[in-house]
């Protein structure tokens, strides 16, 4: 794969559920900071932290890191990446991926295979990642994003809503035997863009079936934009959202900072 494609780390300060978690302290480095690394691993061009703080900021610039100052009133992480397209002067065609700023263990390597997926779909707008659904309980979990894809795996549609669903062979509540090869997929919130989308979509008006799933692709989905979707071998690594997930990360840490980037992907 080319190397020609950049990486931007959203990182606001605030969060409702673990306040100030960008900078929390893993192995002796802010969070922030270690997914800023995992995206220069994964062969971006630059890797530019973005951010509403000035406390992100300065530690990200001392560390070494490219840092831009946005806007604080962004709802989205997608618009703040607009915004560093705007402040960059990127042509329309310069490949752009969200490395979120709360993800310290994502492996480079899938960062590299949702980037190339969109390298390899000129008429996509976006691409992002998704992995089988096995079970039908994992299938009803509301906060589990569901995509359909199409046989070119792209997106036709996401949901927290049990999609596909299996009519005939879930007729009963009691039956929870897994269909065979019944299509479901489990959407993992990684995304590489093309910078002329970004530039767009941070201009539409939110849509109906945006608002009312809580999902922001559908955005992109509505107004016509092609979603490339690249199919993961298992789980990337969560993020963190809580205490739990921040002690999680830290147990883990001695063991991942060593290991080598190992994801496979299919199709």
């Amino acid at each position: 794969m080319n190397h020609n494609f950049m990486a931007v780390v959203p990182a606001r300060l605030s969060s409702s559920r673990l306040p100030r978690k960008v900078l929390a302290d893993i192995g002796g480095v802010p969070m922030v900071l270690h997914c800023a690394q995992r995206a220069l691993d994964s062969g971006a061009e630059e890797v530019i932290v973005a951010t509403d703080h000035e406390e992100v900021y300065d530690v990200a610039r001392r560390a070494g890191w490219t840092v831009v100052m946005t806007a604080a009133h962004h709802a989205t992480g997608t618009d703040r990446l607009a915004e560093v397209v705007a402040q960059r002067g990127w042509d329309d065609e310069t490949l752009v991926v969200n490395v979120q700023g709360d993800e310290p263990l994502l492996d480079p390597l899938t960062i590299r295979a949702v980037v190339q997926r969109l390298q390899e779909r000129p008429h996509c707008a976006l691409a992002t990642a998704c992995y089988a659904i096995t079970s039908r309980f994992h299938l009803e979990q509301r906060q589990v994003v569901k995509v359909v894809l199409d046989q070119q795996d792209e997106a036709l549609y996401f949901s927290r809503s049990p999609i596909p669903w299996a009519r005939d062979a879930w007729s009963s509540e009691a039956n929870s035997e897994w269909p065979t090869e019944l299509p479901a997929w489990h959407h993992v919130g990684l995304y590489a863009y093309r910078a002329g989308f970004l530039r767009k979509f941070s201009g539409w008006p939110s849509v109906p079936l945006e608002r009312y799933e809580a999902l922001e692709q559908l955005r992109a989905l509505w107004y016509g934009a092609r979603i490339a979707v690249v199919r993961l071998d298992g789980p990337p690594a969560a993020g963190v959202d809580t205490q739990e997930d921040l002690e999680r990360v830290r147990g883990l840490w001695p063991t991942f900072a060593q290991a080598p980037s190992t994801r496979m992907m299919q199709g």
